[in-house]
């Protein structure tokens, strides 16, 4: 992919605290991906609600914001910033929900901000358990047995039809 010229900062958005099974692999990406970015000549502009990550060491971006990351938070990053576009994907389930919500809100097109890395039809359809589905028969991919289910006394029949182990959210 050739590099983007029209592109001068970028916003990244990091995972946060560390829990079990979450957030050390985006810590790596997120580390690797600011390298790289810096590497390209762009001006990285990083917020992490984590300081003992070694993506918030000083090498890996131009400003870092130890920050919560939460909408409201990352507006004021980017208005202070005016980056020109924001990488949410490094940052897990977090990052990805908080861009969502600045997406809806309007605010990435109020500043003029880019979401790059992923699109907000492509988070959704990730998100969404149905449309997943659905894009997954559309292109004939294989997936675990998934039944949606809106109350308790489904619960039998989704188990009859999955059967075990399940995982029921």
């Amino acid at each position: 992919m050739p590099k983007r010229t029209d592109i001068k900062s970028v916003l990244v958005i990091g995972a946060g605290p560390i829990i079990i099974g979450q957030a050390c692999e985006f810590d790596y990406s997120g580390t690797q991906s600011c390298k790289v970015l810096k590497s390209e000549g762009y001006k990285v502009i990083l917020v992490n609600s984590n300081p003992a990550t070694i993506m918030t060491d000083p090498e890996f971006s131009d400003v870092t914001y130890i920050e919560p990351i939460l909408p409201e938070i990352v507006e004021k990053i980017i208005i202070k910033e005016k980056p020109d576009a924001i990488l949410p994907t490094m940052g897990g389930q977090t990052a990805l929900n908080c861009a969502m919500k600045l997406a809806d809100t309007g605010a990435l097109d109020k500043y003029n901000v880019e979401l790059i890395g992923i699109n907000r039809e492509t988070i959704k359809k990730a998100e969404d358990r149905e449309l997943f589905c659905r894009s997954m028969d559309k292109i004939g991919l294989k997936y675990p047995k998934s039944i949606i289910i809106k109350s308790h006394e489904q619960i039998k029949e989704a188990l009859a039809y999955i059967g075990l182990p399940a995982i029921i959210r």
